[in-house]
């Protein structure tokens, strides 16, 4: 194998080669650079390659905390399209949470991609502390991390010092989103993970891998890398399975589209409760029109309960009680007596007021024969 290119700078990667093309997205936090390796193997093997720069990213963490997961994927999704005009078959690789918006673009745009390859994606993180995120983020921008989990030694950085918190929590809805919707990738399936990652626990590819409905899944274990297998000791074995993966999947040999028996099962099961069902509109009346036929009686109707009618010694209770009340209430924020009455007669007022509103409110009602009910 060729020797690891030199350092990128932080910007996208294009490497043209054949008809064959391979879009490939670097992890959170980090450049095109963190996958230059990679790059540079499919491109050995005369295949054009196309790394973006996903926004916020290779600049300033501010600038990621000012983006969200959707402008990642957008980004991802027009470099793809771009791809598309200029290759005659696409594959999609991802890195880490490259591979969350690599399933993404997957359960989108499925037909369109010949095949997807992940190496260490992250699809969640359980740790309960997360859940403070929508909180801690707005007083915390931004955290300290640690450094690159790589095995061997590796002389540079190729990702942000500091962990953005509104970025992070974004991330996590697109987590959520792409777990939730992995039963819809079906395309050929390439999960390769590192089993002392300690980044992202290989649980992630587990799920992945238990949850597609590709029909053909390649499994590839990485024993002597830590989390970015690109820079590590198991890059050669990382390439080298990527390239054979594609070629397996262009000579057929990994079959395309999902295996669709239980598809099928649900379809079938949904088939028999319909069947019974005449949509026909030529008939006198459908199944639906039936429906429509329940008589109202049989129908429940919320009880409405009948408007409150004052008499004319209500209505002057009630003003008894206004009146009153208004004047304790001036009383008492004035600290004085406007007509030297004191308190009392007021109170004395307003009890009788209430008194004599619900006596004479509740004969009115006694009076009109309405027992309550509503029939």
């Amino acid at each position: 194998m060729a020797s690891l290119p030199p350092p990128l700078s932080a910007g996208d990667i294009c490497l043209q080669g054949g008809k064959i093309g391979v879009l490939l997205i670097h992890g959170f936090t980090g450049t095109p650079e963190s996958v230059a390796p990679w790059a540079q193997g499919f491109h050995e093997a005369g295949l054009t390659v196309h790394a973006p720069l996903l926004p916020g990213h290779g600049t300033r963490v501010e600038d990621l905390n000012a983006t969200s997961w959707s402008d990642w994927y957008v980004c991802v999704e027009e470099s793809f399209i771009a791809m598309r005009k200029e290759c005659e078959r696409v594959f999609v690789a991802g890195f880490s949470v490259g591979g969350a918006l690599a399933l993404r673009l997957a359960q989108i745009r499925g037909s369109e991609i010949e095949g997807v390859m992940l190496c260490n994606a992250a699809i969640f993180d359980d740790r309960k502390i997360l859940n403070f995120l929508p909180i801690v983020k707005h007083f915390l921008p931004t955290t300290k991390t640690g450094e690159m989990d790589v095995k061997k030694n590796v002389p540079r950085r190729m990702s942000y010092d500091r962990m953005p918190m509104r970025a992070l929590d974004s991330l996590r809805k697109l987590w959520k989103i792409v777990e939730e919707n992995l039963y819809m990738v079906d395309t050929p399936l390439m999960v390769s993970y590192s089993v002392n990652d300690h980044v992202i626990h290989p649980i992630n590819s587990e799920t992945i891998i238990d949850n597609v409905y590709s029909a053909d899944i390649r499994e590839v274990i990485f024993e002597d890398s830590y989390h970015n297998v690109s820079w590590d000791n198991d890059a050669h074995v990382l390439i080298e399975e990527s390239v054979r993966f594609i070629h397996d999947v262009l000579s057929g040999d990994i079959e395309s589209g999902a295996d669709y028996d239980e598809r099928d099962l649900i379809n079938a099961e949904f088939e028999s409760i319909v069947s019974g069902l005449s949509l026909d509109t030529s008939s006198g009346s459908t199944y639906l029109d039936e429906l429509d036929k329940f008589d109202e009686i049989d129908t429940f109707k919320a009880p409405r309960p009948s408007r409150l009618h004052l008499s004319q010694n209500s209505k002057y209770s009630l003003a008894a009680i206004v009146a009153s009340g208004l004047y304790i209430l001036f009383e008492g924020f004035n600290g004085g007596d406007p007509l030297n009455m004191g308190g009392w007669p007021a109170v004395i007022l307003f009890c009788g007021g209430v008194g004599s509103f619900i006596w004479h409110t509740a004969k009115n009602n006694r009076d009109d024969g309405d027992d309550g009910a509503v029939i």
